[in-house]
């Protein structure tokens, strides 16, 4: 596609950062296989954002494209079956540049085993990873949706709950995974890396006490 309407120089940027981030993502664990999603915003009106059907553990910058914020390739390529859930949080916030989403164990399971709507994280002094949060003396409580294939639908239900203030920092689908975002891709991943280690923590804490 020619006329882009974003720098060529941004957009190899953006691909390069992705697919380094995603080697990272799944040598945690995080993004096994296919699974998972990630996205750079590359202006006000497109991002960057991973091919669909992508082994995550091989990505490369040319398994990255670019989409406007309606969903559409702006590059050739076939985008994430959940490109909008991405674009949604572009659109409810211009200062937001980057989202990630992840396939863990411990989201799997805390969303799938215990079935309230809202999953809490407090007094852990890892929170203070994520933008915002200056104390462990705090409270962070993540929304759970269920899972769906209809995405637009999801996709306008979180940002519902994100213009009703319920929605701050992520949030899960159930038996899916982690939906998070920042001021930019570091930003994004340590916020990421904090919440699947605390998700993780909070599983083995609920084992543990029989809950």
């Amino acid at each position: 596609m020619t006329d882009r309407p974003f720098s060529t120089a941004s957009y190899r940027d953006a691909a390069r950062a992705l697919a380094a981030t995603g080697q990272r993502i799944y040598a945690n664990g995080w993004s096994p296989a296919t699974s998972s999603n990630y996205s750079v915003r590359l202006n006000a009106t497109h991002a960057a954002i991973t091919r669909s059907g992508k082994d995550k553990g091989l990505l490369r910058e040319t398994d990255i494209m670019a989409v406007d914020l309606q969903g559409q390739p702006a590059t050739d390529g076939k985008p994430s079956a959940e490109t909008l859930l991405h674009t949604q949080v572009y659109q409810r916030f211009p200062d937001i540049g980057a989202v990630l989403h992840t396939h863990s164990h411990a989201s799997t399971v805390l969303t799938m085993h215990w079935p309230a709507n809202m999953l809490t994280l407090e007094g852990y002094e890892l929170l203070k990873a994520l933008e915002g949060i200056h104390t462990h003396e705090s409270r962070l409580q993540i929304p759970v949706f269920d899972n769906t294939q209809d995405i637009a639908a999801l996709a306008s239900e979180v940002d519902t709950a994100m213009a009703e203030g319920a929605i701050s920092h992520a949030y899960l689908i159930r038996g899916h995974g982690l939906y998070t975002w920042a001021s930019d891709l570091p930003s994004c991943y340590r916020q990421l890396e904090a919440l699947e280690v605390l998700l993780a923590v909070e599983l083995d804490r609920r084992r543990l006490s029989g809950v």
